[in-house]
């Protein structure tokens, strides 16, 4: 269970929840320039662009969350169980499995514009990272500065929508998000006078434009109260007021430990939120455990290096004592 944003004010922000019952050494990972790595379906991959993002490496293969590119592409994958489908290897098309998605768009394209020919050859295929590592339900969401686009498979094939609302969440399908969200059409920002009772007991509050705005966690209602924020939230001009907005809307969807419980009962939780900064190339995060925001920057030196450069995350809580 997951959150995707996009924001675009005076520069372009791009972010995601991940929601889950574990970790899998996930870390802040940047692939350089002129890395190389075997595509799994054949050939092989030598990165135009650098790469910065959250990652889990395996085997020097970083596994990305979300990532943006040093031109400011940015792209996410988030839980699609249920509707997911990967079909084996066809010989007219370009076949990806979901684990090579980041790593093949963002180290070779700069837009949505210049990937979409792409786009439309693509099979997300059935390829497995290794026997122990099954590929996992994946749909994608990409942006740039000036647009956002969702990538879903199911058993009727590959779909691109495209994405008005600059939010993604998980099931269901992004169409049927995009309905349920109609329903809400009438929530607003805006002043509403509370109605008084025949006894005449007054509700003063403000706040009832958004009256009947979902506050639970399931995906549906994380995805109309994230659109909605989204779109209400004021556009700051400055660096830390667009940031602190950011996380705040995320905040606003996020999984408190304890609230849900998954199949096998272990508790859902926000494990990290990140917003990227896509037009300077700096990925800011905060983690569960750790409410502080850190933050890695992209720079020549590695942009440039002839490695994969890893920044473990602060997962222990920084206090500021004022005394």
């Amino acid at each position: 269970m997951c959150t995707c944003l996009f924001i675009q004010s005076k520069n372009t922000y791009f972010g995601r929840t991940l929601d889950l019952d574990d970790h899998f050494m996930e870390e802040v990972v940047i692939t350089p320039r002129n890395f190389s790595v075997a595509l799994r379906n054949g050939g092989n991959l030598q990165t135009k662009y650098a790469i910065l993002g959250m990652a889990s490496v395996l085997k020097d293969y970083p596994l990305y969350f979300d990532a943006c590119n040093e031109k400011g592409l940015a792209m996410a994958g988030l839980h699609f169980c249920g509707n997911a489908v990967y079909f084996p290897p066809k010989a007219e098309k370009e076949n990806l499995p979901t684990y090579e998605m980041m790593l093949y768009l963002l180290g070779n394209y700069t837009s949505v514009a210049e990937l979409r020919p792409f786009l439309e050859k693509l099979n997300l295929s059935d390829t497995p990272f290794s026997p122990e590592l099954p590929l996992a339900p994946l749909h994608f969401m990409i942006a740039d500065e000036k647009e956002c686009i969702v990538i879903e498979q199911t058993k009727e094939g590959l779909a691109v929508y495209e994405n008005e609302t600059g939010v993604m969440t998980n099931n269901p399908p992004f169409p049927h998000q995009l309905a349920n969200l109609q329903k809400f059409a009438n929530l607003t920002p805006k002043y509403k006078a509370p109605k008084k009772t025949e006894e005449n007991v007054s509700f003063a509050s403000v706040g009832y434009g958004s009256l009947g705005l979902p506050g639970d966690d399931t995906s549906p209602s994380r995805f109309v109260k994230a659109a909605f924020l989204q779109k209400t939230a004021t556009k700051e001009k400055d660096e830390q007021g667009s940031i602190t907005q950011f996380f705040h809307i995320l905040d606003a969807v996020s999984m408190v430990k304890g609230s849900v419980l998954t199949e096998t009962g272990a508790y859902d939780s926000t494990i990290y939120t990140s917003c990227m900064n896509t037009t300077k190339g700096i990925y800011y995060y905060k983690t569960y455990g750790n409410n502080q925001i850190s933050a890695v920057r992209l720079t020549e030196d590695n942009c440039t290096a002839p490695f994969l450069t890893r920044y473990p995350l602060n997962l222990s809580q920084n206090i500021c004592y004022h005394n």
